[in-house]
């Protein structure tokens, strides 16, 4: 068979299949069209997922035209040094997602969750990245919150999984040593772990031979899910044993509860030492607190503000506020930038609400940098039919090389984003 026949003839998904196992093959040189361009090696390695609890006003924050000759609005002019490094995205949200404040679990989701039904959420964004690529740093991803436990990551059943709040001990668990009676703790856990679930696959296999086909073939399905997690086990006792890395960051003192811009700020810092470290590559941060009469010229609570009417003086203090998490949010990446690993690192900042003083979920704020994309341009879709955010996602998905073809509701990669 000749190579261009052998091209024409395997598909992107081909399996090999024998003896009732399918064996999903890697992508080939053979699944490509036969006189296609080289393929392009640059993949992302890295994602951080930004999210906020009470939005941000769009008037502030959507450009002027689009393209490349947008003009910069208020919120983003203090990022024009940054602008050929991130996209600003209007008219996009999550099909099917409404029910306001409640929608906070479908940010990395996108899972539809329509107000007064029932709908268990499905495996978020970053979680997907981590099951698939985790393995290979110390965390597998962080889940952090400013002020909160709640997180708008899920695994693949949809259980919820609880944020870190507390930036001292996310400092200490990236950066402190433990000493040895705690490092011999933590591979005794580790251990038990992987005993149980040599017992559990012991008894499994026994039921597998009194079973039907349909049954067999779903504990063949667990059996892969319990090989994954034993994988997974193992490395972790590994780390346990490895020297934790230093950092030039001192580690925070004092968290200011009263400014929560200074409180995103001091986690962004420390998730940029867990990149640049390379601790860890697949991180989501909710920002959730409330109080910011700490900042100048703000003697109002963050909700009291997004709940603005177009009350003059209520929108003069969220924009004080709302300027400084997009101003935290471009400092951030000019860290990411200095040290070489934005193009590597996509970045995105978004929020469930696009009106936080309406409740709306549509037309949601999105701003995503790096990852290699070409960025630099507004794309500006429509406002009142909003196009399916989830695309982006899956555009993260394939820039770091993951072979999915959905995520979630989206209709295919995002339109511009690459082009």
């Amino acid at each position: 068979m000749s190579t261009v026949t052998l091209r024409r003839s395997l598909s992107r998904r081909t399996v090999l299949r024998g003896a009732g196992v399918s064996l999903a093959l890697p992508l080939l040189d053979a699944m490509s069209p036969a006189f296609a361009a080289p393929r392009d090696e640059s993949r992302a390695k890295r994602f951080v997922g930004v999210s906020l609890a009470l939005g941000l006003h769009n008037p502030n924050l959507v450009p002027e035209g689009e393209g490349a000759d947008y003009v910069p609005s208020r919120y983003l002019e203090s990022l024009q040094d940054l602008r050929q490094d991130f996209t600003v995205v209007s008219g996009s949200s999550h099909p099917g997602v409404t029910g306001g404040h409640t929608a906070e679990g479908s940010i990395f989701s996108a899972c539809p969750n329509m107000r007064g039904t029932t709908s268990r959420n499905t495996i978020s964004l970053d979680q997907l990245m981590a099951k698939q690529l985790g393995h290979e740093t110390r965390f597998p991803s962080l889940v952090l919150n400013t002020s909160r436990e709640s997180s708008p990551s899920y695994t693949e059943t949809g259980a919820m999984i609880p944020a870190e709040r507390d930036a001292i001990r996310l400092f200490t668990k990236l950066f402190v040593d433990d000493k040895p009676a705690e490092r011999e703790r933590q591979a005794e856990l580790i251990r038990q772990g992987r005993s149980v679930m040599d017992a559990v696959s012991a008894e499994a296999k026994a039921l597998q031979r009194e079973v039907g086909s349909a049954d067999r073939d779903k504990l063949d399905a667990w059996f892969t899910g319990v090989r994954d997690l034993e994988e997974r086990l193992a490395a972790n006792e590994a780390w346990v044993h490895r020297p934790k890395p230093e950092v030039p960051l001192a580690k925070p003192t004092q968290i200011p509860r009263d400014n929560e811009v200074q409180v995103q700020r001091i986690f962004l810092d420390i998730i940029h030492m867990a990149l640049a470290t390379d601790s860890t590559r697949f991180v989501t941060l909710h920002v959730t607190g409330n109080t910011v009469k700490g900042i100048e010229g703000v003697d109002e609570s963050y909700h009291g503000l997004s709940h603005h009417g177009m009350d003059d003086e209520k929108l003069r203090q969220l924009t004080l506020v709302e300027q400084g998490v997009v101003d935290s949010w471009g400092d951030f990446l000019r860290k990411l930038k200095g040290d070489g690993l934005l193009d590597e690192t996509m970045v995105l900042l978004t929020s469930n609400l696009g009106n936080a003083s309406s409740h709306d979920n549509k037309n949601m704020p999105v701003l995503f940098a790096g990852g290699g994309f070409r960025h630099g341009r507004h794309l500006a879709f429509d406002k009142k039919n909003n196009y399916p955010l989830p695309n982006l996602y899956l555009s993260a998905l394939q820039r770091l090389g993951l072979e999915e073809e959905r995520f979630a509701t989206s209709s295919g990669t995002m339109s511009g984003l690459e082009a």
